[in-house]
């Protein structure tokens, strides 16, 4: 049984370095490899951007801009009623709602009033809609609302 590092490397595994401008017989001569002119063959061509077009108009400036974004926007994770009436627990909290993957760690929940309820809850949220709110409490639940 031979060991590990004694292994040799296979037949012609190991290529040497490609020797570039070293006249016409190493077929890398003159303009080694690099063509005729151009914007390849000068030095310092690596750091033109995917989306450079050659000097023609880019395409973020082409296309016609519409809208904005609102920067103080605020996102929920969205929970109906119908997802908390599947849940095991009695008191719903946002913990509870990370540990069954409705909602994540760092984003703000509202319930909204999709579906029916049939059991008594106490629910933890950042926002409830009034239908959702109507169907906690016709239940003989409560919705405490949590600060953002």
């Amino acid at each position: 049984m031979s060991d590990l590092h004694k292994l040799p490397r296979p037949e012609g595994a190991n290529r040497g370095r490609k020797r570039l401008g070293r006249g016409p017989g190493s077929g890398t001569g003159k303009t080694s490899g690099k063509g005729h002119k151009g914007q390849k063959a000068r030095t310092g061509h690596h750091g033109i951007p995917a989306w450079f077009e050659g000097g023609q108009m880019p395409l973020q400036r082409r296309v016609p801009k519409r809208g904005f974004t609102n920067t103080f926007r605020v996102e929920y994770e969205i929970i109906n009623v119908s997802q908390l009436e599947a849940l095991s627990e009695s008191d719903i909290t946002f913990e509870v709602l990370v540990g069954h993957r409705l909602a994540k760690k760092n984003k703000l929940v509202k319930i909204l009033g999709d579906g029916d309820l049939k059991r008594k809850l106490t629910v933890h949220a950042h926002k409830v809609s009034e239908s959702a709110r109507a169907k906690i409490e016709a239940a003989g639940g409560s919705v405490q609302v949590m600060e953002s």
